[in-house]
């Protein structure tokens, strides 16, 4: 019968400080810079790990790959006013080199729409040179002056995944929004990260955007953390630029764009929803290690258990498993069991003199700490069926995690005593009025989401002003 995989039951804020630090993840918080952050090389790899699945998605769809500078003139960003009211509290300015003080005030970049608006101008003249889809995988920097929290509120974004795309017409740029949120189902769905999909508010979307579409995600305490936004543009920015190109009909007008962005929160996510009192548990996909071998010493036969385990890495190894071998005499068999748990390895291979004897190993997955011996023929087989039925579960235990988080309510009354009582996801019939919905916002003291970008059944009447319910309004308490 397999056993039940245990949750965090510690202070989760606590829990996911101590993950990050002792398996060497992000090292956070000890950089002499507020809001930044140190990746250590074991969660290098695993970011290493999420931007391959990432890039694979967004190549195999037709985007190509660019790197922008980083610094953005005054002057660039103020093309776009919307746009730089909205992130006019949190640009970093540069305005000195060396001794002199710079003509022009360089931003350091807070996101990127004006600065590729701005080369696309350049390179674009016409229709046939349409649709081009860019990304680039980058930092960008906000001044973020509430509390910070490793890889969710930060001054630095260091895995800063933007797209930017660029078309003919509204209709394309609409489907490519379609394109976009597609891409994202399958990374997240990739990853094991559940997810809702909205249509942020009018006024809280992307500041200089038509709509925006977002991914949150309910963490364990019950906080919700938007992972991922999807803007139409429109011809906000191209406008701005006076950026004309031919159409098919020989008229000449303003293009259409998208962006959407992924950052650092993804990999947050996959720490937060996955782990367990012990530590991290990584999906295989983004594991850097997947199998580790531990023999256990043995005063009989002890040079004979290490060959043995080092025949059982080379098998693993050289069938395509990313396998390593802890032969460590420094450590205890427990201390790297505790050692190897935290860092989430999602398989444990324990090898002993009982194992030589019999020609067998024993083979511990993380996320439930179920132990099965397994004959050494049958090993690869073996490993990559439990790797395959771990990817599974941990995505059906979240989904499930997740789909308990939210909850459907009809007043207000409810609104805050779930959002008290849970916290997680609450949905209230709305009638689709900003009025109404900022109403809702003030008087939970939470955040509004958004309605739902699939359409999904309403019955009721909305909460604040009792009219015919057209949607329904998502409230969290956030990060």
């Amino acid at each position: 019968m397999r056993v039940t995989r245990s949750k965090i039951t510690t202070n989760f804020s606590e829990w996911y400080d101590w993950v990050l630090s002792e398996a060497e993840i992000v090292d956070y918080g000890r950089y002499p810079v507020k809001g930044m952050g140190v990746w250590m090389p074991y969660g290098f790899k695993i970011r290493e790990k999420v931007l391959n699945i990432l890039r694979t998605l967004l190549n195999n769809s037709g985007h190509e790959e660019i790197l922008f500078p980083l610094l953005v003139p005054e002057d660039l960003i103020r093309k776009e006013s919307k746009h730089i009211e909205g992130f006019q509290g949190e640009v970093f300015w540069v305005t000195k080199g060396g001794n002199d003080e710079l003509d022009v005030k360089l931003a350091l970049r807070p996101t990127s729409e004006v600065a590729i608006t701005y080369m696309e101008s350049l390179w674009i003249k016409g229709y046939t040179q349409l649709p081009r889809k860019f990304y680039q995988v980058v930092s960008v920097f906000r001044y973020e002056t509430k509390a910070t929290r490793p890889l969710l509120r930060v001054r630095e974004i260091s895995t800063f995944k933007e797209a930017h795309t660029i078309h003919e017409t509204f209709e394309d740029a609409d489907r490519q929004v379609k394109e976009a949120v597609s891409i994202y189902q399958q990374f997240f769905d990739s990853i094991g990260i559940p997810y809702l999909i909205s249509i942020r508010p009018e006024w809280d979307k992307f500041a200089g955007a038509i709509y925006t579409v977002a991914f949150d995600t309910v963490f364990p305490d019950g906080k919700v953390v938007q992972i991922g936004t999807v803007h139409h543009l429109g011809q906000n920015f191209t406008k701005a630029f006076d950026m004309k190109v031919q159409r098919a009909n020989g008229t000449l007008d303003y293009p259409h764009q998208t962006s959407y962005g992924i950052s650092d929160r993804a990999i947050a996510s996959i720490i937060a929803i996955h782990g367990d009192d012990h530590g991290a548990v990584l999906p295989p996909a983004v594991a850097p290690i997947s199998v580790i071998v531990v023999p256990i010493p043995s005063k009989e036969d002890n040079e004979k258990v290490l060959e043995y385990a080092r025949k059982v890495l080379e098998q693993l190894s050289s069938s395509g498993i990313a396998a390593r071998l802890d032969a460590a005499e420094k450590m205890t068999p427990g201390e790297k069991y505790y050692y190897w748990e935290l860092r989430g390895v999602p398989i444990r291979i324990e090898i002993g003199r009982r194992e030589l004897l019999k020609n067998t190993i024993v083979m511990k997955r993380r996320d439930t700490l179920e132990a099965t011996e397994v004959k050494l023929p049958d090993l690869i087989d073996a490993v990559k069926s439990l790797l395959n039925q771990i990817d599974k579960d941990l995505k059906e235990a979240s989904w499930s995690r997740m789909k308990s988080m939210v909850r459907i309510v009809h007043t207000m009354g409810e609104v805050k005593t779930e959002l008290e009582s849970k916290m997680g996801i609450v949905e209230v019939p709305w009638c689709g009025n900003d009025a109404c919905g900022l109403k809702m916002e003030e008087e939970s003291g939470a955040r509004v989401l958004g309605r739902p970008y699939h359409d999904q059944e309403v019955t009721g009447r909305c909460a604040v002003c009792g009219s015919t319910a057209k949607t329904i309004l998502r409230i969290a308490k956030t990060y």
